[in-house]
């Protein structure tokens, strides 16, 4: 998720969030023409275990070879869907169709060890290592055995959540609000603590979902938490510190935004906007030897400008360590940054590996798969003999989609390991990562990010000292090779029944029509509009977003090309016919996707919004469907109007859902985003998040509940909390059917 402004900062120094630093000159794609059917695989597990992925039911193939093969799609696929539709709703509430139950599980603040007393929620609140952090995000679940000592993949009486708090909605952290920079060092250290993640035990008894309080496998990891730089850049010269000055450990995880998991059972939590959480000084270019140095240089691109100010001022906390970790100026005499935090940054923006089992096993960041602003990390069906791929987007305005290749070939006893972070270590510690070209002719093409590259190798704006720079500067060396400009790439997921790869674009209000910089419109990302909010005009670009549909030439994971579609595109129902793409009616029109994911269970897929552009009408939302698949569709071609200047771009578009796959599942309450999704391997318990309700709150009227925009979960006049909810079919049933 990404926040361009943070109006939740309230009375620290104005944040604005570098959504744009891609000032490359990579192309765009103009033309693209129909695509074939690839090849369809085995049924993975998108939301629910990965151990299910690999051992559950698979389907028949049909007769076929080549390319074009189709396989089956999984029994346990729905082909429409079974609830009535949720209308649009500006109540603070939470809303889902008739024969549903939508019950709080588990909110900020709630304890989570034995004896710790329930939350007050007055912004007293203390201990937060011990209590839910804050901005419920990205979740998945794993299953625990009957006598609570370790996996079963197919329990859904007891199993573990491990979910994201990816930053805080700090009004309300305290009785009056924040104190404004100097920040006292107990108000740093309380945020610092609740953000991170959660591991939590979940148990059902009966129909009831309830968390256990004091589990022994509970227990909160948070952005002061010891871990390890594992793969190529761990030890390298950039990510060496005055903390670690081998480059071997860091201490943290923050603004962890999508989740995923592995086949081996390990979470996957996301490192995405960090960037903000700390400052340079003024004249910090001039100390590390002017603008054309390549600190300088990669410091911008991952855009932390000299005297940017940070999010929440954790630096002027004291002079401990503790918060002078914050501050990333060069301030030592040392060559080699052990003196200092200059390089501190490159020690976040990765996908950062956990056990939700073993609370004393390693955490460790993966540096082979990249740092960039990474929303989760989806797998494509594990193979016996083949390697595994990773799915990831960078989320900025004109970032990249990318991906990750093992070396490693999979091996299917490695699905139950004696030890889940050594096999991490035997597949994410060493492979290829790949940004994503998309080519005229329907086509796209996975650019080997690889110091041998000549384009990397002769990059004229930043020279690379080896592999790990590559790594560590992966949007540098995606610029180099003219990887292609996206709307802003968020959530990954992969459809068990035919392995299409979908990224939501969640938005891009920069996109434009004419001149020659970017962002202009092109095929992949067709849209620049005018869209109203109440009677004025008061977004442009694609406004609403979409989502992209991609699948890999014979279904192979190390596939160097692939091929794509739009499948949606986010719009009001109500939008002219050039806007409302794929024809969305009322029961089914939505703004901004962000969160996305396959059930297991069913097949079918959720999407979950984050929106600020339709918020003057319905709140934040989730719907589901079903997806069919890429190239189901036709070539189009969309004729924008954007100001005062008019475009017409081809693009390819999936088939346009109908009212039985295309539906409103449910509506959050007021100013909140709908977030992170997961299920029990039945299907009959579906998790989500809410995040941040109430955050359009002035920081004044925190003296006055009644202004509060929101109460939400705890009503009357309470603060409003991030929560996760667990929802339940009245009749026991699967959930969507």
């Amino acid at each position: 998720m990404n926040h361009p402004v943070d109006h939740r900062l309230l009375a620290q120094p104005a944040f604005q969030e570098e959504e744009d630093s891609n000032t490359s000159a990579n192309p765009t794609f103009e033309s693209v023409m129909a695509a074939r059917l690839s090849r369809r695989g085995m049924l993975r597990g998108s939301v629910g275990t990965a151990a299910t992925a690999v051992f559950g039911s698979f389907a028949t193939a049909a007769c076929g070879g080549g390319d074009d093969e189709v396989v089956a799609a999984p029994s346990t696929v729905v082909s429409s869907l079974g609830f009535a539709a949720v209308g649009k709703s500006l109540a603070d509430t939470i809303t889902v169709p008739a024969g549903y139950t939508a019950t709080v599980l588990y909110r900020c603040g709630d304890p989570i060890a034995t004896g710790v007393a329930a939350a007050k929620n007055d912004g007293t609140d203390g201990d937060f290592d011990k209590r839910s952090g804050d901005c419920h995000d990205g979740i998945e679940y794993f299953g625990l055995n009957a006598a609570g000592t370790g996996p079963d993949a197919s329990s859904s009486e007891r199993g573990l959540l491990g979910m994201n708090h990816e930053y805080q909605n700090n009004l309300f952290l305290f009785p009056n609000g924040p104190t404004p920079n100097p920040r006292p060092a107990a108000e740093v250290d309380k945020e610092v603590a609740v953000h991170g993640l959660s591991i939590v035990e979940v148990k059902r008894t009966g129909s009831v979902v309830s968390y256990v309080q004091g589990s022994t496998f509970n227990r909160r990891i948070t952005a002061a938490t010891t871990m390890t730089l594992s793969g190529p850049a761990a030890g390298d010269a950039l990510m060496k510190t005055k903390y670690s000055i081998d480059g071997s450990t860091t201490r943290g995880t923050q603004n962890n935004c999508g989740t995923g998991t592995t086949p081996w059972g390990t979470l996957i939590t996301c490192e995405e906007n960090w960037i903000g959480y700390f400052t340079r000084a003024a004249a910090d270019d001039t100390a590390r030897g002017g603008a054309t140095a390549r600190s300088v240089v990669s410091l911008k691109r991952y855009g932390l400008a000299a005297g940017a100010a940070s999010r929440y001022g954790w630096e002027t906390g004291g002079t401990a360590d503790l918060y002078a970790r914050w501050n990333a100026s060069q301030s030592g005499t040392s060559t080699d940054g052990t003196d200092d935090y200059r390089n501190i940054i490159n020690n976040f923006g990765w996908n950062v590996e956990i056990d939700p089992y073993q609370p004393t096993a390693k955490i460790k960041k993966r540096t082979a798969m990249g740092r960039f602003a990474h929303e989760a990390a989806a797998y494509l069906t594990p193979v016996a003999g083949k390697p595994l791929a990773f799915y990831m987007g960078d989320d900025s305005r004109g970032e990249y989609i990318f991906k990750f290749v093992s070396d490693a070939i999979w091996a299917a006893a490695d699905a139950v390991p004696a030890d889940r972070i050594a096999t991490g270590d035997k597949y994410l510690d060493k492979g290829k990562l790949y940004a994503a070209k998309f080519n005229a002719d329907g086509t796209g093409e996975w650019l080997l990010l690889d110091i041998s590259a000549a384009a990397i190798k002769g990059y004229a704006t930043y020279t690379f000292a080896n592999q790990a720079d590559v790594l560590v500067n992966a949007r540098l060396a995606a610029d180099a090779l003219g990887a292609t400009k996206m709307d802003r790439p968020e959530w990954s997921t992969v459809n068990p029944a035919t392995d299409d790869i979908y990224f939501t674009l969640t938005n891009n209000t920069n996109r434009v029509l004419t001149g020659t910089a970017y962002p202009l419109v092109d095929a992949s990302n067709p849209r620049a509009y005018n869209d109203t909010k109440g009677t004025a005009t008061a977004q442009k670009g694609n406004v609403n977003g979409h989502i992209i549909r991609m699948s890999e030439n014979g279904r192979n994971p190390a596939a160097v090309a692939f091929q794509w579609d739009v499948y949606l595109f986010g719009a009001e129902s109500t939008a002219a016919a050039a806007i409302n793409l794929s024809g969305l009616t009322a029961d089914q029109d939505f703004s901004s996707p962000d969160g996305m994911r396959f059930t297991n269970s069913t097949g079918l897929a959720w999407i979950e919004t984050d929106d600020g552009a339709y918020t003057d009408v319905t709140n934040c939302m989730l719907l589901a469907a079903v997806a069919g698949s890429r190239g189901d569709g036709a070539k189009l071609t969309v004729n924008n109007t954007r100001d005062t200047a008019t475009l017409a771009v081809d693009t390819y578009m999936g088939k346009k859902p109908t009212a039985t796959t295309l539906k409103r599942f449910l509506v959050g309450p007021a100013q909140a985003e709908v977030t992170g999704i997961c299920e029990t391997p039945d299907g009959k318990a579906l998790f989500i998040n809410i995040q941040h309700p109430g955050e359009d709150t002035a920081a004044a009227s925190i003296v006055d509940p009644t202004k509060f925009g929101s109460h939400w979960p705890d009503g009357g006049t309470a603060r409003p909390r991030s929560a996760t909810v667990v929802i339940t079919k009245n009749d026991g049933g699967r959930i969507g059917t």
